[in-house]
């Protein structure tokens, strides 16, 4: 599990079948101090996240599939959960 900072959302028109109705989200990971950390990545979302707002995502590929519900989808990220900064 790895915080990220949601920086915007990305539309496909041909994607993998077990994608379909799935929104896929751009986020930035962050690192202990929540600065930038790496290159940003492509995860499934579930909960609506917005661009600007902190999540949680998981890099378990298997866990992912298990969220799709494909052993055969190329996933490998999703989110979690979105934090409360309040």
């Amino acid at each position: 599990m790895q915080l990220a900072t949601v920086i915007g959302h990305a539309t496909s028109t041909i994607k993998h079948p077990s994608l379909t109705g799935w929104r896929l989200v751009i986020a930035q990971p962050l690192g202990a101090s929540r600065q930038p950390e790496a290159d940003p990545i492509v995860a499934v979302d579930r909960f609506g996240s917005s661009p600007g707002q902190t999540i949680l995502f998981n890099s378990d590929g298997r866990g992912a599939r298990e969220y799709v519900g494909s052993e055969k989808s190329p996933v490998r990220y999703f989110v979690i959960g979105i934090v409360d900064d309040r």
